[in-house]
């Protein structure tokens, strides 16, 4: 069969699209190259917010459209909290939760060796047998993957779930309770991507600080042991928490020969009185501080952070408080997410002030201009040093692009020679 995978949202959901794409290969089906018909398309979904479950229901229509013959599987965030809305989207075979989708190349050999046409498939395929979504939250196994589309970085999936249930997020129904591999198990991961060549690896996950929960390890441990690998590759880790990005973490980085001086860390509100409504482990002060710490010890980091806008309970009093904490912070980029009302989460319940939808819109825009000056303000301390970029294998035009360890892009004349090797510029 030719599948063709389309992936929407985290890096995570990449990774694993990844990982299915690779079994797939190697049970002989191919990957429809943009030209081609696909026979069966893959929809891996996010669901954080209204706008990304839009977009997978867009995204599935477009591929109906285009390809009225190929089957299609839904799988992700959005299949896993919302499954029979999903079936009865025109086009749609099959829904599999986040679990299930593992099993998808199971049920593509089931599909390839049917005889029956697609269309009297469909008729007398009985509406059971087409959702299969367990209860993710009962889940204790987990799936290791790592990404390999990709000649210089591999994501390596560290850690799957979330046990802290903040009040406006889905993702702990989505993504089942926290758990992880053993160190050893990430660690063979890693060395085998640097033996094939990766030069990047990303460590990630959807709660990667919490890692060690169900192997009684923890994530420091972790970095260490990648830390001892041998070879010339550098790692990057992907979002942590504020309250579990510990200073014994940030001062391994800083010592490290591998990690690299970049950090994103979610604050999501500026507001100690949201980040309560919010039900955040951590105040305003303690995210300062690990800022401060970050700064102190690596004056070069690239911090990114998320910031949502528009939560109920925002009044004014606070926004405008929070965006004063937010222009104070000594941070790179901030990643702006606008509210958007999620079913089955507590903020709902909650007797709290509600912003305007037209208000969040105005507010969202405020921290994007913020996020501009100083990602501009960043490059701009930097220019005229050296750094140690590694070179990408895309080409834009008659130049190619790379990213520095603290995560700034440059370009240069596109010379096939240097893909994926590491070399000294000045910026």
């Amino acid at each position: 069969m030719k599948i063709r995978f389309v992936t929407l949202g985290c890096k995570l959901n990449f990774a694993e699209s990844s990982a299915l794409g690779k079994e797939l290969l190697s049970r002989g089906h191919q990957r429809a190259a943009l030209s081609e018909v696909p026979d069966l398309c893959v929809v891996n979904t996010c669901s954080v917010t209204d706008a990304a479950d839009h977009k997978d229901r867009q995204t599935i229509h477009q591929l109906h459209r285009k390809y009225p013959n190929a089957i299609i599987i839904v799988t992700g965030c959005y299949a896993q909290l919302q499954p029979e809305q999903i079936s009865q989207i025109e086009g749609v075979d099959y829904v599999l939760g986040q679990n299930e989708k593992y099993d998808i190349p199971t049920l593509v050999e089931t599909l390839e060796a049917r005889t029956e046409s697609r269309g009297s498939d469909t008729e007398n395929r009985a509406r059971g047998e087409r959702v299969h979504v367990g209860k993710i939250r009962e889940v204790e196994e987990f799936h290791g993957v790592r990404s390999g589309d990709d000649r210089t970085r591999c994501f390596i999936k560290v850690q799957d779930g979330c046990n802290y249930f903040c009040t406006y997020c889905t993702i702990p129904y989505a993504r089942g309770k926290s758990r992880n591999p053993k160190i050893e198990e990430v660690v063979r991961n890693a060395k085998e991507a640097i033996e094939q060549g990766a030069k990047e690896l990303i460590i990630t996950g959807v709660n990667i600080g919490d890692f060690g929960r169900s192997t009684g390890e923890c994530f420091i441990d972790l970095l260490r042991a990648i830390e001892a690998l041998t070879g010339d590759f550098r790692v990057r880790i992907s979002s942590c928490e504020p309250n579990l990005l510990t200073d014994e973490i940030i001062d391994f980085v800083a010592q490290s020969r591998h990690f690299a001086p970049h950090f994103h860390i979610p604050l999501q509100s500026g507001s100690n009185e949201v980040l309560k409504i919010m039900q955040r482990r951590y105040t305003r002060e303690l995210f300062a501080e690990r800022v401060a710490h970050i700064k102190q010890v690596m004056p070069h980091a690239f911090i990114g952070v998320d910031c949502m806008v528009g939560v109920r309970g925002e009044t004014m009093e606070y926004w405008e408080d929070y965006l004063s904490f937010v222009k104070s912070l000594d941070v790179s980029q901030l990643h702006v997410f606008t509210y958007s009302e999620r079913a089955n989460t507590r903020m709902l319940e909650m007797d709290l002030y509600v912003v305007p939808k037209a208000e969040r819109q105005r507010r969202s825009k405020i921290p994007h201009e913020v996020s501009e000056e100083k990602i501009a303000a960043f490059y701009r301390q930097h220019a005229g040093r050296k750094a140690v970029v590694l070179w990408e294998a895309k080409r834009e035009g008659d130049q190619m692009a790379g990213f520095t360890d603290n995560y700034i892009k440059v370009y240069g004349p596109y010379k096939k020679e240097k893909i994926n090797t590491f070399e000294e510029i000045l910026l």
